[in-house]
């Protein structure tokens, strides 16, 4: 049998968000490599002799494996003939290296799949009644990474440009979250313009902290905000008090509903 690679995005936290082929690929997968942000149930979905290889990290601590490593293991069990499912939290292409991946299989001429997943940079604005555009509101967004110190010489990340944006989503950015404000409000966006953070999102330890700008830190320390949390910025975070829907001690575990496949 050929052997195959299905980058599986498995959504924001919650399991029952992950796709329908996503969930379909990886009940049937030889092989699962997966990262630290993905719901355990969905483990509990694999097949019981499939090699399970966990690769995942925190926070800023080192990775499990590194990414070269990461590449080298894909290409080889792929070369193997078997069926590996890359599991990663959200979306793969979306600040999940999952480019990195497919380069490293497409030089070696192996085969692979994308299977999109549900970005948290989208679901946990939505989980916290926030959406990032609205009518009247917001017509644009943008998503950068967080984890690069915005004040460094040599950043890529033009945080200038951003300060103007009408939604700005920030992944990965509990650690630089003062910095970030900073460098916002100094590159021009009102201090007192609303911001709001969401941790664990989808999930029965979701945490929503809302304030200013320049007030968005405090408010993080006082939720005990920590990752994984997005941070929004605009006036969509208004909107909160109007739609926020979400209760998690109502039912926020991420239970899996749909039928097994057939043997």
């Amino acid at each position: 049998m050929t052997g195959k690679a299905y980058l599986v995005g498995a959504g924001p936290g919650r399991a029952d968000l992950i796709t329908v082929r996503g969930l379909a690929l990886l009940r049937t997968a030889d092989v699962v490599i997966y990262d630290r942000l993905v719901a355990q149930e969905l483990l509990q979905e694999i097949r019981p002799h499939a090699e399970r290889i966990f690769v995942g990290k925190q926070g800023h601590r080192p990775r499990t494996m590194p990414q070269s490593d990461i590449n080298a293991l894909l290409v080889d069990r792929v070369r193997n003939g078997l069926q590996v499912v890359r599991l990663k939290g959200g979306d793969s292409f979306v600040f999940g290296r999952g480019g990195e991946e497919c380069l490293a299989l497409a030089s070696e001429g192996l085969a692979f799949e994308i299977v999109p997943g549900v970005s948290a940079a989208v679901a946990a604005p939505a989980y916290a009644g926030i959406p990032v555009t609205h009518r009247g509101l917001a017509s644009a967004f943008t998503v950068v990474a967080g984890y690069e110190d915005p004040a460094k010489e040599g950043s890529n990340v033009d945080w200038a440009l951003l300060a103007g944006t009408p939604t700005l989503i920030v992944l990965m950015g509990v650690r630089s979250a003062a910095r970030i404000c900073e460098a916002l409000t100094e590159h021009g966006r009102d201090p007192h313009s609303p911001a709001a953070a969401i941790a664990s999102a989808a999930t029965i330890h979701q945490k929503v902290a809302s304030s200013t700008v320049a007030g968005l830190p405090q408010a993080m320390a006082l939720a005990e905000i920590h990752a994984p949390a997005v941070l929004v910025f605009g006036d969509v975070v208004h909107l909160q008090d109007q739609l926020g829907w979400f209760m998690p001690e109502e039912g926020g575990g991420g239970f899996l509903s749909l039928d097994q496949p057939e043997p």
